[in-house]
């Protein structure tokens, strides 16, 4: 939510600058005017800076540099990651990255094949989507039939059975429900027959350098690099780590403290 950036951002710069100047110049003046001019309180402004530019300062550094909270709005991730999961995304992975405009600053890491990543899409800058990581820069990606191809190798599958919805995800029930290995994460994805995204779905695309091809584990139900092309990697925002709490109508303590595969 790039709103709430800019509003901690502002928020924190403005109370910063407000409690420097009065460290330099206004405590000063008003010492010494106590007892002449005024009775030497604080004005309210400066007050309310002085308690709160602390704590948006942390909370500035934690959100930006260190791991930032998301929450699932869709289906498109599961059965990995369910809407109204609470995840934790790190954000010094792949390089840190300066808040609103996610330019980054210091280089760390780079993504693998199967990582859960968080990222603005090209074609809707202002939000914050999740996806896993299918294809690296120069990779061959290949969706045929439900299963997937990466540089002529196929990935391994193995059948779990019929899957069972629960909440907002039970329009998934009776999907087909199989583990997939991809790099060095092994995961569940759903397949779905009657989907009708499966014929649009499939091809073959080669992945562009700095760029990615990421897709859902929801596969017959995800809007992913199949459809609106490839995740330039300047729109990354970080790994998806941890499920910290979920709530879909009630809390599902049985998901709280799960990590992502």
């Amino acid at each position: 939510m790039r709103w709430f950036e800019i509003a901690l951002v502002s928020l924190t710069i403005f109370t910063g600058v407000v409690w420097l100047l009065d460290k330099l110049v206004l405590a000063k003046r008003r010492a010494a005017r106590e007892g002449l001019l005024d009775d030497g309180k604080e004005p309210i402004v400066i007050d309310y800076s002085k308690a709160f530019f602390p704590v948006l300062f942390v909370v500035l550094i934690l959100r930006s540099f260190i791991a930032e909270p998301f929450r699932i709005p869709s289906n498109s991730m599961m059965p990995t990651l369910l809407t109204g999961d609470f995840i934790l995304v790190n954000k010094f992975t792949y390089g840190l990255r300066l808040p609103i405009t996610n330019r980054k600053v210091l280089a760390m890491g780079e993504p693998e094949r199967g990582d859960v990543v968080v990222f603005r899409p090209p074609h809707h800058p202002e939000q914050d989507w999740i996806k896993r990581i299918i294809g690296l820069p120069g990779d061959k990606v290949s969706y045929r039939d439900g299963r997937l191809t990466v540089n002529g190798e196929p990935i391994l599958y193995a059948p779990i059975g019929t899957y069972q919805g629960r909440g907002n995800g039970t329009e998934m029930t009776g999907a087909q429900e199989l583990r997939e290995q991809v790099g060095k994460h092994v995961h569940r994805i759903l397949l779905r027959a009657e989907s009708p995204l499966l014929d649009q779905g499939e091809g073959e695309w080669v992945v562009p350098q700095g760029e990615y091809f990421v897709m859902g584990d929801n596969r017959d139900n995800s809007e992913d690099s199949r459809y609106w092309g490839f995740l330039p990697e300047r729109n990354l925002r970080g790994k998806a780590f941890l499920i910290w709490m979920n709530f879909d109508g009630g809390v599902d303590f049985s998901r709280i403290g799960s990590s992502i595969p």
